[in-house]
């Protein structure tokens, strides 16, 4: 008999984008951490979602969300406007300038943990305040697996609270560059020994278009990132690497090394549909064979068989 997965809690943001790249803007494109990773990480198990939104939202996106079988209890409605960010990409599609910032509602958000959710497996901490991320942790049972994402201004910023929240999870997703910046070691198993010394046991860094490596006590994994033509958005690309990443280890039931490498190449493939589109629409597009096919197809280019 299959597997029914147990859900995955995620707590972060959802929100309202203005996007700017080399060849297009795009205006009020659905975003925040928790709508991306909820969206992609659906696709694989039952997501519960903790955010909050404005008056302005779209009931649609919450209508369709729920019909992925996305549980938006722990989604508050508050008067108001919707968090708000304007970014601009360069030419090599890097790190995005941020341009402007509305806090809005999410300034004085403070996750309310439904008793529902407290229980759930599978935890992942979008990239919100590490006060909000602590918060969190103080509301639910101890689960299986806490992931969390953070960022650069919090590393900077808000460190201390964020070195409390890295005593209490299982393993830190984050790009090469947080990781430096995290530890302060250039080199990247300098700077992972560093930051599981901190507290978390596996640490996965993201490289872009470099793929992502794996630290597990058991051993170093890395994949190659999937070959693309062309990047239309990568703003997305974390939180739907994570969503794959989580939905895997949600899916199989399990955090084993041999698990979690296959959550990798999961997490590979769904970020290279996500870069493919603005927002989320190659992602709220994709079917089960499409996803198979392109993670096929980076195991046979990786294989020596």
């Amino acid at each position: 008999m299959a597997h029914s997965p147990d859900p995955i809690l995620v707590v972060g943001s959802v929100a309202l984008d203005d996007i700017e790249t080399p060849t297009a803007a795009h205006h009020d494109v659905v975003g925040g951490s928790a709508n991306y990773f909820g969206s992609a990480a659906s696709l694989f198990a039952p997501v519960q979602l903790v955010a909050v939104v404005g008056e302005d939202f779209p009931e649609a996106h919450l209508d369709l969300m729920a019909a992925r079988g996305v549980d938006l209890a722990g989604l508050e409605r508050v008067p108001g406007r919707t968090f708000r960010w304007r970014g601009r990409y360069g030419a090599d599609f890097g790190d995005a300038e941020t341009l402007e910032t509305q806090l809005n509602v999410f300034e004085h958000f403070q996750p309310k943990i439904p008793a529902s959710f407290r229980e759930t497996p599978w935890v992942f901490l979008g990239n919100i305040h590490p006060d909000l991320q602590h918060g969190v942790l103080e509301q639910i049972a101890r689960p299986r697996l806490v992931a969390a994402d953070t960022m650069n201004f919090w590393i900077n910023q808000e460190r201390r609270a964020l070195r409390r929240v890295l005593a209490h999870i299982d393993l830190l997703i984050i790009n090469a560059t947080e990781a430096r910046l995290l530890s302060e070691e250039d080199n990247v198993y300098d700077a992972v020994d560093a930051i599981r010394a901190m507290g978390p046991e596996m640490v996965v860094v993201k490289k872009g278009a470099n793929g992502a490596m794996l630290f597990h006590p058991e051993g170093t994994f890395a994949a190659p990132a999937v070959p693309l033509r062309r990047v239309i958005d990568p703003t997305c690309a974390g939180d739907t690497f994570a969503a794959g990443f989580m939905g895997h280890v949600a899916r199989a039931g399990a955090r084993d090394f041999a698990t979690l490498k296959r959550a990798v190449i999961n997490g590979i493939v769904m970020a290279s549909f996500a870069v493919e589109s603005f927002g989320q629409d190659h992602v709220l597009a994709l079917d089960p064979r499409r996803i198979d096919e392109r993670t096929q197809g980076l195991l046979d280019m990786i294989s020596l068989a």
